[in-house]
């Protein structure tokens, strides 16, 4: 047995730890795309553009002007302002109240027309002019306002004008009353036949223009002669020479009544 001790075996020597693992790469967040860019219409309803009544009336107008004959519904309104169409009615409580006021707002623009310090035939001649030029401008609000009342600011100034030239005229109380209506009256009625024309069809509008000089010409000479007689002189009238026609008959009637008046006796007092 040998005594040298045996040499104790060695620990075995620990393996290199392991290099450690890279932490999940984490992913890059995208940005958010761009939000394209509002149409004008979401840009108005998003933006808090408050409504006014201005806003609105203004709107009906270039509705109006365009020959448009739904100036006054809701849905188009809403597409001309870019906002929600019911929004009209925390304004105007339907939309007769919206036709009244824009009408009266046209009536504005007729009395601007009018020159100062005319004559009482010329202020008539003048506010028959400046009507036909503003309906044929809006011709939605004409046609609709042919006999109707705005009672409104406006209104009451063109009263004013037309009272103010019977009166210069010589006409009085009742008789002023009533002249005033037949002057008034007359021109809505001329300027909405006027106006409720364009909004037909351009083909019907060709076609009833085109009738005087061929369905008229045409007819039985036997059955219709006082047409045949004068088919040429209706071939070449006129719209607008049937307006001026119209508005010195009414001068006329005014004239007529204030010089019948003025040589009738007063009626004698009687005494009590």
């Amino acid at each position: 047995m040998s005594n040298t001790a045996a040499n104790p075996p060695k620990p075995p020597t620990p393996a290199p730890p392991a290099a450690a693992s890279a932490p999940p790469a984490r992913p890059v967040a995208t940005p958010p795309a761009a939000p394209s860019a509002p149409s004008g219409r979401a840009r108005n309803r998003r933006s808090g553009t408050q409504l006014t009544p201005e806003l609105i009336v203004e709107a009906s107008l270039r509705i109006a002007a365009r020959g448009s004959a739904d100036a006054f519904t809701v849905r188009r309104l809403g597409e001309e302002l870019g906002a929600d169409p019911t929004a009209v009615y925390r304004h105007f409580r339907d939309k007769d109240d919206l036709l009244l006021e824009v009408a009266d707002r046209t009536l504005g623009e007729v009395l601007d027309s009018i020159p100062e310090g005319l004559v009482w035939q010329d202020r008539i001649r003048a506010l028959a002019d400046g009507s036909l030029a503003v309906a044929l401008k809006y011709p939605a609000v004409a046609s609709a306002m042919a006999s109707r009342t705005t009672r409104r600011a406006n209104e009451f100034r063109v009263v004013e004008l037309i009272l103010g030239a019977v009166a210069e005229a010589g006409l009085t109380g009742a008789e002023a009353a009533v002249h005033y209506r037949m002057v008034g009256d007359s021109l809505l009625a001329l300027v909405g036949q006027r106006a409720a024309y364009l909004l037909f069809a351009p083909e019907a509008r060709a076609a009833d223009e085109a009738s005087w000089t061929r369905e008229y010409r045409l007819v039985d000479p036997v059955a219709f002669p006082q047409i045949t007689a004068v088919a040429e002189e209706l071939a070449q009238v006129t719209q607008d020479g049937v307006y001026r026609a119209r508005v010195e008959a009414l001068i006329t009637a005014v004239e007529r009544r204030a010089a019948e008046l003025a040589v009738i006796p007063p009626e004698p007092v009687r005494p009590n």
